[in-house]
C-alpha cells in the first residue's frame, strides 16, 4: 500500500525515499536500513559517534538519530519477519556500515519473504498475532500460546530484542498510518491505532522515531492542506 509520495508500506516492512531531516534520539522495533540516494547517509548513535556510509543498518532497540541528508532511502524490517533472518545475521550490536545493501529496494525485501522468521519460536509468533488484534496481559497471552509468562518474556527478549510492548505501540503506529491514509483526522487515527489520545500518540513517535504526527502527516496525507496540519498540532506540545 502506498502512501503519499516516497511512503510505503507493506506486510512487515516500510519504505520511505526522499530528504531527511535531524530527528531526535529515537529507538524503533524494526531494522532500519538508511541508503543514501547520492553521498553519505548519517546517523548519530547514543554514544556521540558519527556514523557515515553510503547504506547504515540499524537493530532494533539502538538508540540513534538521523543526521540531514538531501535524498535517503529508509527501510524499515519487522523483526517477525522472514527478511530480518538475513539481516540479523549480517548486523553487530550497534550502527552498522553495510555498503551492500546501497541498492537494495522494496521490491526484494517484498519478494525475499515477508513471511514468518524462522528464527522465531511458533509460540512467539502466535502471541504476536494475538497482540496484533489488541492489548492482552502477557499472563492470558501466555497461557493462550502454552507458555509461562517468564518464558514468554524471555522468547520476546532473546528472538525479538524487545519487550512484547514495544512491539506492540510499533504496530499500533501502523494502524494509526493506515486510518491517516483513510483519510480520518490525526485524533480519530491515534484512537483507531489504540493510543488514549492524540498526545499519547505524539509521546510514542518521538521515542520510536524521533519526530511528531505534524511532522509525518505530510507524508502519509501529501493532499493534507496546511491548515489541516496545524489543526492536528495540539497534541505535539
Amino acid at each position: 500500500m502506498t502512501i503519499g509520495a516516497g511512503f510505503t508500506v507493506g506486510p512487515g516492512y516500510a519504505v520511505y525515499e526522499g530528504p531527511s531531516w535531524d530527528s531526535g534520539f529515537h529507538r524503533h522495533a524494526a531494522f532500519q536500513i538508511t541508503v543514501a540516494v547520492e553521498g553519505h547517509a548519517a546517523i548519530l548513535d547514543e554514544a556521540a559517534t558519527h556514523h557515515r556510509a553510503e547504506a547504515l543498518l540499524v537493530p532494533p532497540m539502538v538508540r540513534h538519530r538521523m543526521l540531514t541528508t538531501a535524498k535517503l532511502r529508509v527501510l524499515y524490517v519487522e523483526p517477525h519477519c522472514a527478511y530480518a533472518d538475513r539481516l540479523r545475521r549480517r548486523c553487530g550490536p550497534g550502527v552498522t556500515a553495510a555498503p551492500d545493501l546501497r541498492v537494495l529496494g522494496e521490491d526484494e525485501i517484498r519478494s525475499a519473504g515477508t513471511g514468518p522468521s524462522e528464527r522465531l519460536d511458533p509460540r512467539l509468533f502466535a502471541a504476536l498475532e494475538v497482540l496484533a488484534d489488541g492489548p492482552v496481559a502477557v499472563p492470558e497471552l501466555a497461557a493462550r500460546v502454552g507458555v509461562s509468562p517468564q518464558r514468554l518474556r524471555g522468547l520476546a527478549r532473546d528472538q525479538l530484542g524487545m519487550p512484547l510492548a514495544r512491539w506492540r505501540v510499533w504496530h499500533q503506529l501502523r494502524r494509526t498510518a493506515e486510518a491517516v491514509r483513510a483519510g480520518r483526522s490525526l485524533a480519530e487515527a491515534a484512537t483507531a491505532g489504540g493510543f488514549a489520545d492524540q498526545a499519547h500518540l505524539t509521546r510514542w513517535m518521538r521515542e520510536t522515531m524521533g519526530l511528531t504526527p505534524a511532522a509525518v502527516l505530510p507524508l502519509l496525507r501529501p493532499s493534507a492542506a496546511d491548515g489541516g496540519v496545524h489543526r492536528d498540532r495540539s497534541g505535539d506540545r
